[in-house]
């Protein structure tokens, strides 16, 4: 959420930076307007009830006294009902506002890329080579039922279209990526190793940015009075923990690598990669999660991308990095680098993973702060997630490049400790 204080002081700037992302945001003075008319009902309430206090005072004087208290009394029972309307009317613009704030975007960091959409995305680098293959390319889809470790048929009759069943090798193959990038970002880039719950409450999915703006996206689940849903991203529940706390200065960074089975209804996406496992209900991810101090939070998201990345060098998947633009931005993020990895059969990089700084938008929603000294303000942390990478299409990259001819797949060097072979066939 945005500061509404540092709206107000910076109202046009803050107009003008939204509205890169491709929407009109003038809807924001209308904001500051309420907040201004908020904040003169509240010294006028005190006022009031100062007054109040001081006529309630004079009653008890004067019935000592013998004196009429009859119209004081009066005066102070009108009182109260100003007081009590002007209540009612400031929790009402409180509301507003909050509703505003809440559907409110991120501000876009002044040094990434202005555009519309994912086309105005600006290439930082490429990593590898895309192979160049001497036979007719297969799509992970076709490989994958061919060699009977996809099965989508099934999937559909159990639950539905977009999802999948792993079998055989192609069990393996998930189950190998989860642990070989689990044990990567624990033990080679020092994050403490996760898996949260999968079900989480309506408070962690507004306090990540989820909500309001996205609920049509979630699974909800469990009765009214439970308010659960189905998580979408291992961001959330890992970012969560730390809801309403103050962290101690000294451990930040604090690093986490969160693993979870992922939930998205894909609202809006209908007839957008059907095909396969690109765009899937469910679907395996794993997540890093940073805390940092606000001064730390740039230099830690690139820590991160190369963290991220060093999964694709070591999987040897040639890949490029972009940076997105403003208006291809995540709802609750100022600056996002995607990976993209290559995919053969669509002759073209798709993205697999997206490392993003949110600044101190997540943390004013789900207020977590951290004190630099015991008797130091309170400050916002900055949160930033990257994927770590997302496991279904670390598979179709597997699958799509390191295909022979024969239609087996080979297994990339660094799982064959997990996998106990070296082709899948």
């Amino acid at each position: 959420m945005l500061d509404i204080k540092w709206i107000k002081d910076n109202l046009e700037v803050a107009i003008a930076r939204l509205n890169t992302r491709g929407k009109d945001f003038s809807y924001l003075r209308e904001v500051v307007l309420k907040d201004d008319e908020r904040r003169a009902l509240i010294a006028e309430v005190e006022k009031l009830k100062a007054l109040r206090n001081q006529k309630s005072k004079e009653i008890g004087l004067m019935a000592k006294k013998g004196e009429d208290t009859e119209p004081v009394k009066e005066s102070v029972r009108q009182m109260g009902e100003s007081i009590k309307e002007m209540d009612e009317k400031i929790v009402q613009i409180d509301q507003y506002i909050k509703e505003q704030l809440l559907n409110t975007p991120n501000l876009p960091n002044q040094d990434i890329p202005v555009g519309f959409d994912d086309k105005d995305n600006k290439e930082i680098y490429k990593w590898g080579t895309p192979k160049n293959f001497d036979f007719e390319i297969k799509d992970h889809a076709e490989l994958g039922e061919k060699l009977g470790i996809l099965d989508f048929q099934r999937a559909t009759k159990v639950t539905g279209t977009r999802f999948v069943i792993d079998r055989g090798l192609g069990a393996r193959l998930e189950r190998s990526l989860i642990q070989f990038m689990m044990e990567l970002h624990a033990e080679d880039h020092g994050y403490t190793e996760i898996i949260p719950p999968f079900i989480v409450n309506e408070d962690s999915m507004f306090a990540t940015g989820q909500f309001p703006k996205f609920r049509e996206d979630a699974y909800k689940v469990g009765t009214e009075e439970d308010s659960w849903y189905l998580n979408p991203t291992a961001e959330v529940p890992t970012i969560n923990m730390y809801r309403d706390e103050i962290i101690d200065a000294d451990l930040l960074p604090l690093k986490f690598v969160s693993f979870t089975t992922a939930f998205r209804s894909e609202a809006g996406s209908a007839g957008r990669d059907t095909k396969g496992i690109l765009r899937q209900h469910q679907f395996n991810k794993v997540e890093l999660i940073k805390f940092t101090k606000p001064e730390d939070s740039y230099a830690e998201l690139e820590k991160m991308l190369k963290n991220s990345e060093k999964v694709l060098q070591l999987l040897k998947l040639p890949y490029r990095v972009v940076a997105l633009s403003t208006g291809d931005l995540g709802f609750s993020m100022a600056k996002t680098y995607d990976i993209e990895v290559w995919v053969p059969s669509q002759n073209t990089y798709r993205e697999i993973g997206s490392i993003s700084n949110a600044e101190d938008y997540q943390a004013r929603r789900g207020n977590i702060r951290f004190k630099r000294t015991k008797d130091a303000k309170t400050e916002y942390v900055h949160t930033l997630n990257g994927s770590g990478l997302a496991v279904g299409r670390t598979m179709i990259a597997i699958m799509e490049n390191y295909q022979n001819a024969d239609g087996t797949i080979t297994v990339p060097d660094v799982l064959v400790q997990y996998m106990h072979t070296t082709v899948i066939k």
